[in-house]
C-alpha cells in the first residue's frame, strides 16, 4: 500500500448498522486481525497503555473514522492515554492540517475542534491549508485568531512537527487512520468488507489488544 494514500475503501458489501461497543469479543488472529510493530517503541509508562493514532484532517476514512474512535476513547479505562499524531506523507496540503492539529492542542482546542475540522474540510470543503480561509474558520469558531498564528508560527510546534514526521517514519506508517497499542500492536480489520465494518473491527481488536497489554502489566507487577 502507498504511503502517499490513506486507508482505501474496502470492496462493497452491506455496511454493519451495529456499534463498535455492540461486537462480541473476537479471537485475534495475527495474520489479520494485528500486526507486531517491529523494533517495539516505548508505549506507556507507569503502568499506563498509551494508545496513538496517526491521522490526518484531509483523509476522508479519518473523517468516517473519528466518531467511532472518539465512542472508543470514552469507553476506556483511566490507564488507556490517547494521542493522536498528524502524518503527512510529504504532502504540503495534509502537512498544513497536521500543523492545524497540533496548534489547537497547544491551544487545548483539538479535542473541542476535531469534529467540526474534519466537517469544514470534508463536509463544507474549505481550503483549510489556505492561511485567509483558515484565520476566517477559526474567527467563526470563536478562537482568538492572532494567539492562533502566534502559536502556530512558534519554534515549539516546529519542533512538534518535526517529532510527528519523525515518529511516522519510526512506527512505520503507510497509511492513515492507524492506531499502536502501546507502542507494539497495530490492529487491523480482519479482512472484513466495507468500511463501516472494518473501522469497527479495528475497535474491537484494539480493544482486546489493550485487554491483553493491561493483563501483561498486571503479571509483571507480581
Amino acid at each position: 500500500m502507498s504511503r502517499r494514500n490513506c486507508l482505501k475503501l474496502l470492496a462493497a458489501a452491506p455496511l454493519l448498522s451495529a456499534s463498535w461497543s455492540a461486537l462480541a469479543a473476537v479471537t485475534l488472529d495475527p495474520a489479520k486481525d494485528y500486526s507486531v510493530l517491529s523494533p517495539a517503541q516505548a508505549g506507556g509508562s507507569n503502568g499506563q497503555i498509551e494508545v496513538l493514532e496517526f491521522f490526518s484532517y484531509g483523509c476522508p476514512h479519518c473523517a468516517a473514522f473519528d466518531p467511532k474512535l472518539s465512542q472508543w476513547r470514552a469507553a476506556q479505562g483511566k490507564d488507556v492515554v490517547f494521542q493522536r499524531v498528524p502524518v503527512s506523507f510529504g504532502r504540503r496540503e495534509w502537512g498544513a492540517l497536521g500543523r492545524l492539529y497540533l496548534t489547537l492542542r497547544a491551544l487545548g482546542l483539538a479535542d473541542k475542534l476535531d469534529s467540526k475540522v474534519f466537517d469544514a474540510v470534508h463536509k463544507s470543503y474549505l481550503k483549510l491549508e489556505d492561511e485567509a480561509v483558515r484565520n476566517d474558520w477559526l474567527g467563526k469558531q470563536g478562537v482568538d485568531v492572532k494567539k492562533f498564528n502566534d502559536t502556530w508560527r512558534s519554534f515549539g510546534i516546529e519542533s512538534q512537527v518535526k517529532r510527528a514526521d519523525q515518529m511516522a517514519e519510526t512506527y512505520k506508517v503507510d497509511s492513515v487512520p492507524m492506531l499502536v497499542i502501546d507502542g507494539k500492536f497495530i490492529p487491523r480489520d480482519g479482512g472484513v468488507a466495507g468500511e463501516d465494518a472494518g473501522h469497527n473491527r479495528v475497535l474491537v481488536n484494539a480493544g482486546e489488544l489493550v485487554a491483553r497489554v493491561r493483563a501483561s502489566k498486571a503479571m509483571a507487577k507480581k
